[in-house]
């Protein structure tokens, strides 16, 4: 698990490309923030987490598998990963922040995501 990144995975910089393509102007990683957001829209009060399907466990997807050994261990520690994605989103809306999540397998609908960029529309926001 040592070789799991953190931050600058395929799906992010594929998003982050899209954005910039699309005039979009960001910053990374702000530590000030609760959760070190992915992507963070200064300008829109707009923060993104791409998140791995398989880690955060994506409702529905094939991707959000569970290892055969050791199963109680990971289903502990991917509860843990959803209870914190929960409660740093839960934060960042306190603190006025839109925050929207995209999944790694959504990651090549870019019309989609500039869209939801743009509209004020919260109802993707409260899905996870």
């Amino acid at each position: 698990m040592s070789r799991i990144r953190g931050k600058d995975t395929k799906p992010e910089i594929a998003v982050r490309k899209m954005l910039h393509a699309a005039g979009f102007r960001f910053r990374l990683h702000v530590k000030g923030l609760p959760g070190k957001p992915d992507i963070v829209l200064p300008k829109w009060k707009t923060v993104i987490f791409v998140h791995g399907c398989y880690w955060h466990r994506h409702e529905g997807c094939k991707k959000a598998t569970t290892p055969k050994t050791r199963k109680e261990w990971w289903i502990e520690k991917f509860d843990k990963n959803v209870f914190n994605d929960f409660v740093k989103r839960r934060v960042l809306e306190a603190q006025g922040w839109r925050v929207l999540i995209v999944w790694e397998c959504e990651v090549k609908n870019v019309d989609k995501l500039i869209r939801e960029l743009t509209t004020n529309d919260t109802s993707r926001e409260n899905k996870h």
